[in-house]
């Protein structure tokens, strides 16, 4: 079938990159949560977020923007305007990932709790279209495990109804579903009660369940990133390291900024 002359000349048009325009190399995974992910300061070693080894797992072109902020929940967060700031900075072609419970349930904190099957859901939406808004991915990605063992060495789930309500609403949403719980679930049953306690901040002077150390860290970034591959968030050409050791001294702690100057008077 031959063509027409304004056929050929707007294929030919659309062939030429726009003046001034460079494609797009990079893109940037925006992580909102709570401290389970949170960067860690000098002050808080050995206490280590997961996000701040995922980028051990990623290609260089795969950027991390760490969001996640202590004790927040997925209202809290919102509430805060901390939402907003990423929709602010976040591009076409970039990816949302949505980790909150440890927080939500907190029942007798009005500024952070949120009901599984109601406002749990509601306040994940916000995040699902606010990140559709602006062209970029949502990614919903269930709470990480607690370490909790019963007397017979069994691990056990802590997070009650939230991570099925974070999957039902992936489900509707069609919204790609990282279930870390369920990963990190059996990763502790497989490790033992033990064991664990070296993938948790257990020192000298505290026994932390809930937050991680560097090998834990690592342990659950690698299953964050082994979950974007296979939701096919990334392409295998842009994970690494996914069956390799990723040593704990990779991990660093940079100093505490500075406060903020209190407003003039």
């Amino acid at each position: 079938m031959s063509l027409t002359r304004r056929q050929v000349t707007s294929a030919a048009l659309a062939a030429v990159p726009l003046a001034g325009r460079s494609p797009r190399t990079s893109r940037t995974l925006h992580i909102a949560g709570d401290s389970t992910a949170a960067q860690k300061y000098a002050d808080a070693a050995p206490e280590t977020g997961w996000a701040m080894a995922l980028p051990f797992f990623l290609r260089k072109e795969v950027e991390v923007a760490n969001h996640a902020v202590n004790g927040r929940s997925s209202k809290s967060f919102v509430d805060e305007g901390r939402l907003d700031a990423i929709l602010a900075g976040i591009r076409t072609g970039d990816v949302l990932i949505v980790q909150f419970a440890h927080n939500d349930e907190k029942a007798t904190d009005p500024a952070r709790y949120t009901e599984p099957w109601t406002t749990y859901r509601q306040y994940l939406r916000r995040y699902v279209d606010g990140a559709r808004s602006r062209g970029a991915r949502p990614v919903l990605a269930t709470p990480v495990e607690r370490r909790r063992f019963d007397a017979d060495g069994n691990a056990q789930p802590t997070h009650g109804d939230y991570p099925a309500a974070m999957r039902a609403l992936a489900g509707e949403e069609r919204v790609p579903l990282l279930d870390v719980q369920a990963l990190s679930l059996a990763l502790w049953q497989r490790l033992g009660a033990e064991e664990t306690k070296t993938y948790f901040n257990w020192t000298a002077t505290e026994q932390d369940n809930t937050h991680f150390n560097p090998p834990g860290a690592i342990a659950v970034a690698r299953l964050v990133a082994q979950e974007l591959l296979r939701t096919r968030v990334l392409a295998r050409s842009g994970v690494v390291r996914l069956h390799e050791d990723v040593p704990a001294s990779w991990i660093t702690w940079p100093p505490a900024p500075a406060p903020a100057p209190a407003p003039a008077p």
